[in-house]
């Protein structure tokens, strides 16, 4: 796999329980046991996921005594957006061509 952060994040997110973790962080900071509580695994199973996450630079986990929250860190989301943004054109301009066509066969259908 390639070392570049976006290939890094991508591998990251291509899990769904990764992605369920980053949309629960989203809503704020858990523990490890709070993250695994949905999840039909254990403590360490989940641990793992999040040294993915931490990794790619998805997550952040603190340090606070016994309570090692793990936050949220959305900034290689931000190059992923970037990326997926620049398809944005190819799909503007394909929905433009069906929404032209589909007129057309609006007005075949009209002068019949």
């Amino acid at each position: 796999m390639a070392d570049d952060a976006l290939s890094i994040t991508f591998a990251a997110l291509a899990d769904p329980t990764r992605r369920a973790i980053l949309a629960r962080l989203a809503e704020g900071a858990a523990t490890v046991k709070e993250l695994s509580e949905p999840f039909a695994m254990s403590g360490p199973a989940v641990s793992k996921h999040l040294r993915v996450l931490e990794r790619a630079g998805l997550i952040t986990r603190g340090r606070d005594a016994q309570w090692r929250p793990c936050t949220l860190d959305a900034t290689p989301l931000r190059e992923v957006t970037e990326w997926a943004d620049g398809f944005r054109r190819f799909w503007d301009d394909s929905y433009r061509r069906l929404d032209t066509y589909l007129e057309r066969m609006k007005e075949q259908d009209h002068d019949h």
